[in-house]
């Protein structure tokens, strides 16, 4: 029996130091460990099989000086209210209370965009991210149009989700299944660049569905070089993942 008192299967969640502690088989993992999910802001206890799940809970537990420090390395959240400026594809956009349908307002005469939903508290960060998806994936679209005319290849259907793993995910078109491509919304409150180069990596692998040189090429031809891009959102995306929670 482990020292929480109970047994664990794969996916059980405990809390140690205040973090949220999710436990992991992985038949391939030769030892116990642990990782911080910066997406997730939680922390994966991995075990090489079932039976070791109590060692691994153990020994987070064991670590909790560790899991301490790695929470305090994480970006701070911060309430989603009026006031507040976001950068939207790297354009400054201002968050104001409102009545009726969230909904972006574009400047007209070279002042802020503004987001302007109703509600307090999360009902109002629900709304302004309703726009945040919209503006995502109206920016996302045309920009898998723009790269998959360069490359010569159909514009597949795009959508956008909160997923945490990855920042875009392509499905090429397989039998009477059309291709898609997913993005998640939050490449919205990213450098409008950044966002282009998930947009130009996705449509290359309607090409080529492997990270290969030629798909590589595909993508320099697309954007150029692709690391600094690459580098930025492994250095800020759990700040995107930050924003809301």
């Amino acid at each position: 029996m482990s020292p929480f008192g109970r047994a664990f299967t794969d996916g059980d969640r405990l809390e140690v130091a205040g973090a949220v502690v999710r436990l992991r088989v992985n038949r391939r993992a030769r030892r116990v460990s642990l990782r911080l999910d910066r997406a997730r802001r939680e922390i994966v206890a991995t075990a090489p099989s079932p039976r070791r799940l109590a060692e691994a809970a153990a020994f987070a537990n064991d670590r909790a000086a560790w899991i301490a420090e790695r929470l305090a390395e994480l970006p701070a959240t911060a309430p989603v209210g009026p006031g507040l400026e976001l950068e939207v594809f790297g354009e400054a956009v201002r968050l104001e209370a409102g009545t009726g349908r969230a909904r972006w307002l574009a400047p007209e005469d070279g002042s802020t965009p503004r987001i302007v939903a109703m509600g307090e508290g999360e009902g109002y960060a629900r709304a302004v991210i309703l726009v945040l998806r919209r503006r995502a994936l109206e920016v996302l679209t045309e920009r898998t149009a723009w790269h998959c005319g360069r490359l010569g290849v159909a514009v597949p259907k795009v959508t956008v989700t909160d997923t945490r793993s990855r920042w875009g995910s392509c499905r090429p078109a397989v039998g009477r299944l059309p291709a898609s491509i997913r993005y998640s919304w939050r490449l919205a409150l990213a450098p409008f660049e950044v966002a282009d180069y998930v947009a130009a990596h996705e449509s290359a692998h309607l090409l080529e569905l492997n990270h290969g040189p030629r798909f590589w090429a595909h993508v320099r031809g697309l954007v150029g070089d692709e690391r600094r891009h690459r580098e930025w959102l492994r250095a800020e995306g759990a700040r995107l993942h930050a924003f809301g929670r």
